[in-house]
């Protein structure tokens, strides 16, 4: 390993370390993550099948914009 490596490795756990804190104290606030329009739901009986293409659509665009301003800033 070299220092790159190290440099984005404590990124990459800082990021992680703030998402925590931020799900930890705001869970409650969070209901709406994983039930936006678009997103799939199917129940019937027992079976359950749950898509959230929405979201994760949106989890897309922030975590490439976050690597956006990692790779622009460093």
């Amino acid at each position: 390993m070299n220092q790159t490596t190290g440099k984005y490795i404590i990124i990459i756990s800082a990021i992680l370390f703030l998402i925590g804190i931020i799900v930890y104290f705001f869970a409650d606030k969070l209901h709406w993550l994983g039930r936006l329009p678009g997103d799939i739901r199917y129940e019937n009986g027992n079976t359950r099948v749950y898509f959230p293409v929405v979201t994760m659509i949106l989890l897309s665009l922030l975590v490439n914009f976050i690597i956006y301003l990692i790779k622009k800033f460093f």
